[in-house]
C-alpha cells in the first residue's frame, strides 16, 4: 500500500525482510518467531548471531538501512557492539542481533519457546 509516498508493510513482511538482510550479511542461527499469541508488545522476533563486534554492527546497520529504504523506521534501539547484543524495535517486529556467547547466555529462543518459529536458517 502506498500513501503519501510511504510504503506500509505488514509485520510479517518487515520480519521477513529483516531475515533476508541478516542472511545476506552472513548472520548465523537466524530465527523468525511469531510471538503474537504469547507476547503483548510485538508480533515477531527476529533473532540472529554475528561472529564479531563488527559483524554484529554490520548486520544491525544493514537491517536498519534496508527497512528504512522500505519506509519502516526503528522506534528504538538498545545495546551496543561492546555488549555483544543490539536490538532494533520496529514496533510489530523486534530484531535481536547477538554475539554467540550473549545469545547462549540470554536464551531468548528458550524463553519464548511457546512462540511459533516461522523461519529458521542455521
Amino acid at each position: 500500500m502506498n500513501s503519501g509516498g510511504l510504503v506500509f508493510l505488514e509485520a510479517v513482511a518487515v520480519a521477513r525482510l529483516a531475515v533476508e538482510v541478516a542472511s545476506e550479511k552472513q548472520a548465523s542461527n537466524i530465527v523468525m518467531l511469531n510471538v503474537k499469541e504469547v507476547c503483548s508488545f510485538t508480533d515477531y522476533f527476529v533473532i540472529c548471531n554475528g561472529e564479531t563486534k563488527r559483524h554484529v554492527e554490520a548486520i544491525w546497520k544493514g537491517i536498519i538501512d534496508e527497512l528504512k529504504r522500505s519506509g519502516v523506521v526503528s522506534h528504538h534501539s538498545e545495546g551496543g557492539s561492546d555488549s555483544g547484543w543490539l536490538l532494533a524495535d520496529f514496533g510489530s517486529v523486534i530484531v535481536h542481533i547477538f554475539a554467540p556467547a550473549e545469545r547462549e547466555y540470554y536464551e531468548l529462543d528458550k524463553f519464548w519457546d511457546k512462540a511459533i518459529p516461522e523461519v529458521t536458517i542455521q
